[in-house]
């Protein structure tokens, strides 16, 4: 009989990963990201191989970092009210056309021969402007694509886990072909592959009574967010913490290139297998995060993840053996992705509906325009004194702010139970409630 409990529970349990796909919406943008986000890692793999195949400097990877995504630092908080204020889907959609235009720009240069590292900078440059539309607006745009708002948590995780699936694929396909026939047949792929996300946006119908019409001028709307996500201890909290972890941990994975060359002696059949172990973790972890039924509890997640991720980038800085190299990545992925996943699906769950494009154009700020600072760093700093000293001190840094939280969280708590009572999460909380 227990046994038969324990079946039907782990069915239920197993139903429970994939609830958000019950919405048609989401479905087929879970779908359509699916295809597209093979190819999107699969380019990234080729363009850092191809970077450091014609450089071998370990700057320009932190460059080339730093061009594709300073642009979501710099005008992130205004493309967020931007996408608070007209449709996010056409935004979307627009962005993927543009990705897809400067993916075939890339490899038309690179089938061609003609491709130099000004036409990559450049290039990244123009990816970087076009993420700092597309990252507000999808993540914003989730809560519309499902039917029951309680299935918002595991939408998110879905989305970690179709990201890092495809992490996880991506860059194994990449590293072979790069191999046999070179970087140009990867953003080849990767530019046919937006075709399919691109079908999926336009067969989306979101119901017209989910667009709001903003009737404040664009400056009042921009300063309105920014005292909305800085006056809220919460929210300021987790973007202060991505902008610290996106500076000075998560740059690691720039290095990756010169490491599997310089550091464990292999090719890019060895980058595409660190990509990969990176992305199994990663994966476990989208699948562990889209199984809980609750938010509670994610501060101890967020807490503890942080302290395993800056473990995993030590360890990865003192080996010199595939294997543990490999062990680390899988667990630098998982921490990253409970990580990741445990702020958005906090973040997502505390704000108000009509400032969320503006507040996770913060949390894009934070994380991805924060990183291209981090990856600069990183990269001049690598230049100077080494790659596994350089993945040392990210290290250690990642780890004194896994401390810090820790010894904050009771107060993150306290701020975090009037608001879950005031959305009616729950009537009354306990003391573990994040």
């Amino acid at each position: 009989m227990a046994l038969t409990r324990i079946s039907l529970q782990d069915i239920k349990d197993l139903r429970r990963i994939f609830s958000s796909l019950r919405s048609r919406n989401y479905r087929l943008y879970f779908t359509g990201q699916g295809i597209s986000l093979i190819g999107s890692w699969m380019q990234s793999i080729a363009l850092s191989w191809l970077i450091y195949r014609l450089t071998g400097s370990v700057f320009l990877l932190g460059l080339i970092g730093f061009t594709s995504q300073i642009p979501t630092f710099l005008l992130a908080p205004f493309t967020g009210v931007l996408t608070d204020r007209f449709n996010r889907l056409r935004i979307m959609t627009l962005t993927q056309v543009f990705f897809m235009i400067q993916a075939l720009a890339l490899t038309l240069l690179v089938l061609m021969n003609q491709i130099q590292v000004w036409h990559i900078i450049a290039l990244s440059l123009f990816s970087g402007i076009i993420s700092a539309f597309d990252v507000p607006a999808r993540q914003s745009l989730v809560i519309d694509l499902i039917d029951d708002p309680d299935d918002l948590g595991n939408a998110i995780a879905l989305n970690s886990a179709i990201f890092n699936g495809a992490r996880l694929i991506g860059p194994a396909i990449a590293g072979i072909t790069i191999a046999i026939v070179g970087e140009g047949m990867c953003f080849l792929l990767n530019t046919v592959s937006f075709i399919a996300v691109i079908i999926a946006l336009l067969q989306i119908k979101i119901p017209a009574k989910q667009t709001v019409t903003h009737h404040a001028d664009f400056k009042s709307s921009f300063t309105e967010g920014l005292q909305y996500t800085f006056h809220s201890v919460p929210i300021r909290t987790l973007i202060i913490l991505l902008a610290v972890l996106s500076i000075a941990g998560l740059p690691f994975i720039v290095l990756l290139p010169a490491y599997a060359k310089e550091i464990l002696h292999g090719s890019s059949d060895t980058l595409g297998y660190l990509m990969s172990a990176l992305g199994a973790g990663a994966l476990l972890a989208a699948i562990y995060m889209a199984a809980r039924r609750t938010v509670l509890g994610l501060g101890k997640i967020i807490s503890t993840s942080i302290g395993v991720l800056g473990l995993a980038i030590i360890m990865a800085s003192l080996s010199k053996v595939q294997y543990f190299s490999f062990i680390a990545c899988f667990f630098g992925g998982l921490a990253m992705i409970l990580l990741l996943s445990a702020v958005n699906t906090l973040l997502q769950t505390i704000t108000d509906e009509d400032k969320r494009g503006r507040v996770m154009s913060f949390y894009a700020m934070a994380l991805m325009g924060t990183l291209p600072i981090g990856n600069l760093i990183i990269g001049s700093v690598a230049s100077g004194i080494g790659i596994p000293y350089s993945l040392l001190i990210c290290g250690v840094i990642t780890l004194i702010t896994a401390i810090w939280f820790a010894l904050n969280l009771r107060s993150f708590r306290s701020y975090i139970r009037p608001i879950y009572v005031t959305k009616g999460i729950l009537p009354a909380l306990p003391d573990d409630i994040a």
